[in-house]
């Protein structure tokens, strides 16, 4: 047995245990013993424990709640429940509290070691599984990149990624998770190379195999849920979320709602809110609705708000497409106003069309970005989903979800466009109208320092993008590239680097979620 396995036996009567304790340490187990369940949660603060080994009737903190405090502190320690009780709802509690075994005193060594093995071995057997999984999987992919691949192919390739990336986090073994960080890598300097040939092609209406695009998004998921009679559509869209945000949000959403079609989409170039989101609410390209409707549309260099006018173009799209909807467009851009909408959700049924955004995400990457402390609690990527399921597992967003499964309703949950963390700085020069953005830049007499991980534009209208001048072009990074300006660039990287932005081409960015929910029974 690994001399290393770390045993916490928590009971009231541990010097009746000494026997079973000593077979333990026989077998090459550590064994740490207290009497009470309040020194047992401070063991779990200060030390690593492989088992624990919890006796449901202690003076104090009982059993249960000890149970319940560990697992807030640690949550993927397994704890074996002993008691004296057969009692059925102390089974249930217990078992609800996602225990990994339950024992009925008096227990002898073997039945203590036994349960050990099988703890012990499974998570074995599920490392050794999902390890060799992958590697079956890793084969395919790599082949793959090699293959004349479409949009489907792509997409497929990296939700395989995001599966193996959210496996493989469970595991304490890193070796297979830098090889799956390197893949990725791979399939997004590949990834890069396809959307440069068949991007334009799409989006001027040449090109075959046309995914659904940033506007196609309401016609092609969300309108035609309507002309099935429901009581009402509710479309909401998440700033910033990336698929495997998704995946984390899926099992919290998943208990009150079926999910009726698990799909995605393809957001448009720049993968900036300002692009891809009017472009989703107009249902056109950013360059037609600069063209027809001037006065909601302002250029990177404009002052002011870029998503100003959302609700009126989502009435447009309706108007143009001769749809008699009623409908309402909400905005979230703080707790507040999330928990007001959430009280007054029920009130907006009357509604055929419900379109709420909600900005938390966008503000978490710009914050850890900004704030040491947020990077600091978000350090990785595994860390990043964590801090964004944390919120919505307490967020009104989540109370709002459950107000509306009681209803004949459909949601349609989304986003405009995912984040990339960057880590490798391009060097750009441009006149003093170029755009800001650390992913592509949009300005006259661009000039950069290596063109291999960059998509040069020069005539904006060929991707359906609006010019702010004559000779200005647009610049997109791919992979993991940002733009860095020469002067101060040392400081400038390093602020930057290792943040989550958006803005250019990767797997990331573009392939974004696109849910349609059903509620439960």
């Amino acid at each position: 047995m690994i001399t290393e396995t770390k045993i916490l036996w928590a009971d009231d009567e541990i010097d009746l245990l000494k026997p079973q304790i000593l077979f333990l340490q026989q077998k090459g187990f550590s064994v740490l013993p207290v009497t009470n369940g309040q020194d047992a949660v401070e063991a779990v603060e200060a030390n690593r424990f492989d088992i624990i080994f919890l006796d449901e009737h202690m003076p104090g903190l009982s059993g249960l709640e000890t149970l319940s405090r560990i697992k807030a502190l640690r949550p993927e320690i397994p704890v074996v429940m002993i008691t004296k009780s057969e009692e059925e709802h102390l089974m249930e509690d217990a078992i609800g509290s996602r225990i990994a075994d339950y024992l009925i005193k008096p227990v002898n060594p073997n039945q203590i070691l036994l349960s050990c093995k099988k703890i012990l071995d499974n998570r074995k057997l599920v490392e050794r599984k999902t390890t060799s999984g992958y590697q079956e999987d890793f084969r395919k992919i790599g082949m793959a990149f090699y293959d004349d691949m479409d949009i489907q192919g792509w997409a497929e390739i990296y939700r395989k990624l995001v599966f193996w990336e959210l496996e493989l986090e469970k595991q304490e073994d890193s070796g297979m998770k830098e090889v799956l960080l390197d893949q990725k890598t791979e399939a997004n300097v590949n990834f890069a190379k396809f959307i440069q040939k068949e991007y334009p092609k799409w989006v001027s209406g040449k090109g075959s195999g046309k995914p659904i695009l940033s506007p196609d998004v309401f016609s092609e998921k969300v309108f035609p849920l309507l002309n099935k009679g429901q009581e009402s559509v509710f479309f909401i869209l998440v700033d910033c979320m990336r698929y495997d945000q998704w995946k984390v949000f899926e099992p919290l959403v998943r208990q009150y709602f079926d999910i009726e079609d698990d799909s995605w989409y393809l957001s448009i170039l720049p993968t900036a809110t300002q692009y891809a989101r009017n472009s989703i609410f107009a249902g056109l390209y950013p360059a037609e609705i600069a063209s027809r409707y001037p006065k909601y549309w302002l250029n990177d260099d404009d002052e002011g708000g870029k998503n100003q006018f959302e609700g009126e173009l989502l009435t447009e799209q309706i108007s143009r497409k001769r749809l008699n909807i009623r409908h309402h467009y909400h905005k979230i851009v703080s707790n507040e106003q999330n928990k007001e909408l959430a009280d007054t959700i029920l009130n907006y049924l009357h509604y055929d069309l419900n379109a709420v955004v909600v900005n938390f995400i966008d503000m978490l990457s710009h914050s850890r970005t900004e704030m040491n402390m947020i990077r600091e609690l978000a350090p990785d990527e595994a860390a990043y989903r964590s801090l964004s399921r944390s919120w919505l597992e307490h967020s009104p967003f989540l109370q709002m979800l459950k107000k509306l499964r009681e209803k004949n309703v459909r949601i349609v949950i989304t986003s405009d466009h995912g984040t990339v963390r960057v880590n490798r700085p391009v060097k750009i020069i441009g006149d003093r109208n170029t755009t800001t953005n650390l992913r592509y830049k949009q300005g006259r007499n661009l000039n950069y320092d290596d063109a291999r991980y960059l998509m040069t534009v020069n005539n904006p209208l060929d991707i359906q993008l609006p010019k702010m001048a004559v000779s200005a072009r647009y610049v997109f990074t791919t992979e993991d590239y940002f733009f860095a300006y020469p002067n101060n660039y040392n400081h400038y990287v390093q602020y930057f680097k290792d943040t989550f932005q958006h803005g250019g081409i990767s797997l990331e960015e573009m392939v974004v979620p696109l849910i349609t929910l059903k509620p439960k029974g």
